[in-house]
């Protein structure tokens, strides 16, 4: 017969104590199984990191060079293909291309376009021809560009056209990293080399009058150069500005992506790039003392036709409205950033006002 034995007192502890060792054993293992996971996953981390700081470094080390790209666009070239040492093949037959020096190293492609009842005379002139012809008593305009592209853009040659229409000399220059001159752009050496080229229009021109027109970003080069030498005790003869900003963090942001971008250009450049570039036009035309004629297309999409007359208000209150002009251009008419040079009117505005500022001088 078999007998049933009831639990004891001391088999009950025996069990609860063994049981208490296997959970302390468990949770043992499973603290140091944790342990070991964490070690792996900071040790992957850290390789990970170092992985990606070594994929990363060639391209920080051009960052610099990547946010200059989009605060000016030089690398991107109108025509794509085209040799800007032939300025024929774009139809500007009484144009010749030349590069310039402003120092060591540095070459400035360039263009001299002669007045258009010179241009039968131009055929097959070499530059020395080119260079006697400044000093036939025509006014020269120094034309600054925009961001983005070269000196040969349709609408850069438009304007170009226009002015020597009216029987101007002009002298289109692409800026350093622009076109085919060497070098990297900063508002500083934009400013350098055109307060320079003033010089050397002065210098080679034989005492002709040498006036500034800025376009977009140009505008702000063209302000800041006619700042400069006014510090230098040199008076520009005259300055025109079409389709201005009121600085360059007015000119920015004008669309989302843009708008971002500047935010991470000051966040990671700040002295380099992005708070080094400027361009106060709005500060300068206070400081101008140079007749200056701004004009400005109504549905201008890139820069608003209310900081130009905020502008235009800020120059007329320092220089009077004898000395300070402005030009607007209905918006029906579809010029938007780039086709002033289509209006028929802007050869007689321009050269009234090219006549009226010598009388003034």
């Amino acid at each position: 017969m078999r007998k049933r034995v009831r639990p004891t007192e001391h088999s009950d502890g025996e069990n609860v104590s063994s049981s208490f060792r296997m959970q302390k054993k468990t949770t043992v293992c499973q603290e140091k199984k944790g342990l070991a996971s964490k070690f792996w996953f900071w040790v992957k981390s850290g390789a990970f990191a170092l992985c990606a700081i070594f994929i990363m470094m060639p391209i920080l080390e051009e960052l610099p060079e990547i946010i200059r790209q989009r605060v000016y666009y030089h690398r991107i070239r109108a025509p794509f293909v085209f040799d800007l040492s032939h300025p024929a093949e774009l139809e500007l037959n009484h144009t010749i291309n030349m590069y310039l020096e402003p120092e060591e190293g540095i070459s400035l492609g360039i263009w001299h376009t002669v007045p258009d009842d010179k241009w039968k005379e131009a055929q097959g002139k070499d530059s020395a021809w080119y260079h006697r012809s400044l000093k036939d008593g025509s006014p020269v305009i120094i034309y600054l560009h925009g961001r983005t592209q070269t000196r040969a853009a349709k609408h850069r040659i438009g304007v170009v056209n226009v002015l020597s229409s009216i029987g101007c000399h002009v002298l289109s220059m692409d800026y350093r990293g622009f076109g085919d001159s060497t070098g990297k752009p900063t508002e500083e050496v934009l400013t350098k080399d055109a307060v320079w080229l003033h010089r050397w229009a002065k210098e080679n021109s034989g005492g002709s009058r040498v006036l500034i027109w800025g376009h977009s970003l140009g505008s702000g080069v063209a302000t800041n150069t006619a700042v400069r030498l006014m510090e230098q005790g040199v008076l520009v003869d005259a300055v025109i500005l079409e389709g201005s900003f009121k600085n360059v963090q007015m000119y920015w942001p004008q669309n989302p992506f843009d708008r971002y971008s500047s935010k991470i250009k000051r966040l990671i450049l700040r002295d380099e790039v992005a708070n080094d570039v400027i361009f106060p036009n709005d500060e300068n035309v206070k400081k101008m003392r140079s007749p200056l004629l701004f004009l400005h297309s109504e549905d201008d999409h890139l820069t608003t036709l209310r900081n130009a007359e905020q502008m235009y208000q800020a120059a007329l209150s320092v220089q009077g409205d004898k000395r300070v002009r402005m030009v607007t251009f209905e918006g029906f008419l579809g010029y938007l950033h780039m086709g002033l040079y289509k209006d028929p009117r802007l050869p007689a505005i321009i050269k009234n006002f090219v006549v009226t500022t010598e009388e003034m001088s």
